[in-house]
């Protein structure tokens, strides 16, 4: 979005940008009320098991975004700390531009950064399918429209020459989406035994 400041590029690609935006943060507020509820519910069916032992059972520990714990930074328990995180990052990312809005090098290292975090949304599950070496339970369907979607916008890249930052991670978002396919043939057909992992909190593209 600030990218556009410095340098023009088209309208529809500051739409599509808005629009992801606003996309994923319904999809933050989905998780997180999905995840807040699964620790609710581990608790109650914990607090009905344990009977002697109640008193020790506690409720898990409400995180803010003004905790300040890397520990916890992106896992916290209410949706408007993740809004109110955005506003902030926000802000001081708008006020830097203001600030350097003349200096090209900033600019274009600015759209570069901002692409390419879109670029790696699907690393995270792809690590993941890595890490349990299966892709069960993954939508097939969900990862062949991510693929076509990110090659048609790849494709709108490259013919309506748009700075060069969206062409080259476009063409990278296109083929982390390639290697997961690659993953769900070779985990399908050639099933290797699973490796004992910790639980990771779910990612913003992994669902």
């Amino acid at each position: 979005f600030f990218f556009r400041f410095g340098r023009r590029f088209e309208s529809p690609l500051l739409w599509q940008s808005i629009i992801m935006i606003i996309t994923m943060l319904l999809m933050l507020k989905l998780c997180t009320e999905v995840r807040v509820s699964n620790e609710l519910n581990v608790k109650r069916r914990s607090f009905a098991a344990a009977d002697s032992k109640d008193e020790e059972i506690k409720a898990p520990p409400k995180r803010s975004y003004l905790d300040f714990d890397l520990n916890y930074f992106w896992h916290w328990s209410k949706f408007t700390d993740y809004v109110q995180c955005v506003l902030t990052f926000t802000g001081v990312t708008g006020y830097i531009t203001y600030l350097w809005l003349d200096s090209s090098l900033f600019v274009e290292t600015l759209g570069f950064l901002a692409v390419f975090t879109e670029a790696m949304l699907g690393v995270p599950q792809l690590y993941r399918n890595y890490q349990n070496r299966s892709t069960e339970g993954m939508s097939i369907k969900m990862v062949l429209m991510w693929t076509s979607g990110d090659t048609f916008k790849t494709v709108y890249f490259i013919l309506n020459q748009a700075p060069f930052q969206f062409s080259i991670c476009g063409l990278l978002q296109v083929f982390v989406d390639i290697a997961i396919l690659l993953q769900v043939y070779l985990y399908s057909y050639y099933p290797q035994k699973p490796v004992s992992h910790t639980a990771h909190p779910a990612s913003t593209k992994a669902l």
